[in-house]
C-alpha cells in the first residue's frame, strides 16, 4: 500500500526558507510522478510543483516559479520542497500527491495517492 507522510512545515517570516519532505513507501516508484500541492482555508487545492520519480523535467506553478525546487532522492524515497523567499501568501496546508505514468499531471484530481499534510504558515 503507498503511503506518503510529508514533513518539515512550521512557522517562518516572509522571506525565510523551509525544505518540505515527502517519504514515499509501499512499493516501487519508478514509473510514477509526484506532486505537491497547497491548500489555504477557504481556497481550492493549488498545484504547486511536479517532478517524475526517475528522471525528466520539474514542473512549477506560476506563483512559485523561481522560488521554490522540487527534488528528489530515489536511494531515500523522498521527495524534497525547497521554499525560499517565502511569502504570508504562501500560508497553507501543503500535500505530496503520487501517480502512475510518466506524463506528469498539475491537476489534483490526476492524482490517486496523498499524505496526510503539513502546515506551513509564513508571518509579514
Amino acid at each position: 500500500q503507498v503511503r506518503l507522510v510529508e514533513s518539515g512545515g512550521g512557522l517562518v517570516q516572509a522571506g525565510e526558507s523551509l525544505r518540505l519532505s515527502c517519504a514515499a513507501s509501499g512499493r516501487t516508484f519508478n514509473n510514477y510522478h509526484i506532486g505537491w500541492f497547497r491548500q489555504a482555508p477557504g481556497k481550492e487545492r493549488e498545484f504547486v510543483a511536479a517532478i517524475p520519480w526517475s528522471a525528466g523535467d520539474t514542473y512549477y506553478g506560476d506563483s512559485v516559479k523561481g522560488r521554490f525546487t522540487i527534488s528528489r532522492d530515489t536511494a531515500k524515497n523522498t521527495v524534497f520542497l525547497q521554499m525560499n523567499s517565502l511569502k504570508p501568501e504562501d500560508t497553507a496546508v501543503y500535500y505530496c500527491a503520487a501517480n502512475s505514468g510518466l506524463v506528469v499531471a498539475v491537476t489534483p484530481n490526476r492524482y490517486r495517492y496523498w499524505g496526510q499534510g503539513t502546515q506551513v504558515t509564513v508571518s509579514s
